[in-house]
Order: structure tokens, then sequence, then C-alpha cells
């Protein structure tokens, strides 16, 4: 599954690949080839850029997720035990 692209970013994507290709491969690609192009890296590597970036957002949560419950935690029912520490023994 492609993944995609609204029509501004695509033109975008579309002129940085052609002028990479021209200026660093010595290439000029016209504009079918370069849709063509675009079309089959987001086709074929689209996806695994997509999965690592869900789980990289998957492990920054889970990791804002336990410092949550470590900063929201409060102990329960701990007034005896400071009541015991206070009183002077017997």
């Amino acid at each position: 599954m492609p993944i995609p692209l609204d029509k501004d970013t695509s033109a975008r994507a579309l002129s940085s690949l052609r002028r990479y290709c021209a200026e660093e491969l010595d290439l000029e690609l016209r504009e079918l080839p370069a849709q063509l192009f675009l079309e089959f890296i987001l086709t074929e590597i689209g996806p695994s850029i997509y999965n690592q970036a869900l789980g990289d957002a998957q492990s920054f949560l889970r990791d804002r997720v336990a410092d949550l419950e470590d900063a929201c935690h409060q102990p329960e029912f701990g007034y005896w035990n400071r009541s015991t520490a206070k009183r002077p023994a017997r």
C-alpha cells in the first residue's frame, strides 16, 4: 500500500527528487519518470518508514505513560504510619 501524499506535498517531493537526481546523479528526470519513481518509493519503502515511525511513537508514549503513573501515584492509608512514627514509645 503506498503512503498517500496530498497534492502540495507530492509536488514538493517530485521537485526535490528531480533536483536531487540532477545535482547529485547528473540525471535529468522528466515529470512522468519522476512521478513513477516517487510512487515506487512510496509503495515499496514508505511502509517501512511508516512502521518505524509508529513504533517510535508507541515507545515514546509508553515511556510517558509510565512516567505519568509514577508522578501521579499517591500512597494510600499512610495516616497510621505517620501517627505511629510521631508518637512517643510507651
